[in-house]
């Protein structure tokens, strides 16, 4: 007789945890009070054990460390206690990176007179005259080349989007993009680390 009503108890405690888990994932101050009375008639009656498997809306069962949302929560779960503030939650975030990190200081004027000439080298128009811009967009691509060190497509790329002139509106073309980038990391850009 005990054994039945033990048994009664646990399965209709299962279920009401159960539909309590699956229903809302979370509980509530007043429901977790209705729940242990679910609980506590349970236990008085065999009969009763039918009954108090199909819950009251609203009601959820007491914290139990083995089964409820209590035990979800515990271990990660999304509910009010959340699993970021638990003992077994990731590491801490990696602080991100400087917004300017790998960008070169502005040069002097020497290394501008190299940088310069090295663009000039591949083809005049790509500086036009207008040294000032292509120490900035070098620059640019400079921070890009630290960012994305071993993705040469992507490089050549942005390298095509960035060296543009009323002429070259759409840049010079993959292989001078390339020479663009040789010739930055030369004369300009910082060595990789």
């Amino acid at each position: 007789m005990r054994t039945r009503l033990l048994a009664a108890t646990l399965t209709a405690f299962a279920a009401v945890s159960l539909a309590a888990c699956s229903s809302s994932g979370s509980t509530s101050a007043s429901g977790s009070g209705a729940g242990t009375g679910t609980s506590t008639s349970a236990a008085a009656s065999p009969t009763s054990a039918a009954a108090t498997a199909t819950p009251a809306p609203g009601a959820t069962p007491p914290a139990d460390a083995s089964t409820g949302p209590a035990a979800g929560d515990a271990s990660g779960g999304s509910g009010p206690t959340g699993g970021s503030g638990t003992a077994g939650g990731s590491a801490p975030a990696k602080p991100a990176p400087p917004t300017d990190a790998g960008m070169p200081a502005k040069p002097g004027t020497d290394v501008t007179a190299k940088l310069v000439a090295a663009l000039d080298a591949i083809d005049p128009a790509i500086v036009g005259g207008k040294p000032d811009q292509a120490i900035d967009r070098a620059r640019s691509q400079c921070q890009s080349m630290y960012q994305f060190p071993k993705d040469k497509a992507k490089l050549v790329e942005l390298a095509d989007q960035r060296f543009t002139t009323p002429d070259h509106p759409q840049g010079f073309g993959p292989d001078k993009a390339a020479k663009i980038n040789e010739a930055l990391r030369t004369t300009l850009c910082p060595p990789p680390a």
